[in-house]
């Protein structure tokens, strides 16, 4: 029996995503694993979390994002600033949850899509589906693909191609343009 043949039957909940991630280690979680991950995302969600729903676009007024969301933040989401490297606890974070946008809580991540990259910003090797949208940008000279949330169109990093197998993917996040709920509360 072939591995896909027996995994697509195996009942959803049997398998949680960071399950599968972890049995496929060693050459990294294979393309089976990663889709179930980004399928099953809201099992890494706590219970009544507070969360965006939906994808509709949300919009505000200047003011308002910068009263909702502070000065440093504001810049790093919608003037698309960078924070200094290491200077985010997010970047150490460990624990089960979901990673969502800072301004409109959408979720975009999970620990379990999560890994340290080394380079001092939260990094993941793929995303929530139809989360995140990306465009090309030449602010440093040469194209880098930056990517945004769908739903408030705040910058969240950038994507590169030197993250582990099998998508080859780091998504480097700002820390400041994302919000962590853990699974479980302590």
């Amino acid at each position: 029996m072939r591995r896909r043949s027996f995994l697509a039957g195996v009942p959803a909940g049997f398998l949680s995503p960071l399950a599968l991630v972890r049995a496929a280690a060693g050459a990294g979680p294979d393309m089976f694993a990663i889709e179930r991950l980004q399928a099953n995302w809201q099992s890494l969600l706590a219970p009544g979390a507070d969360v965006a729903t939906t994808t509709d676009q949300v919009r505000k007024t200047e003011r308002a994002w910068r009263d909702q969301l502070g000065r440093r933040a504001y810049a790093v989401l919608f003037e698309e600033d960078t924070e200094r490297p290491y200077s985010s606890a997010l970047n150490d974070e460990k624990r089960q949850g979901v990673f969502v946008c800072a301004a409109c809580s959408l979720p975009l991540f999970t620990s379990a899509m999560k890994f340290d990259s080394g380079t001092g910003w939260p990094s993941f090797f793929t995303t929530i589906p139809d989360h995140v949208a990306t465009r090309t940008d030449y602010k440093l000279v040469w194209p880098r693909t930056e990517y945004h949330c769908v739903k408030c169109s705040g910058h969240q990093g950038h994507v590169f191609d030197d993250g582990p197998q099998p998508t080859g993917q780091r998504w480097c996040n700002n820390g400041l343009a994302l919000r962590f709920i853990p699974t479980a509360t302590a």
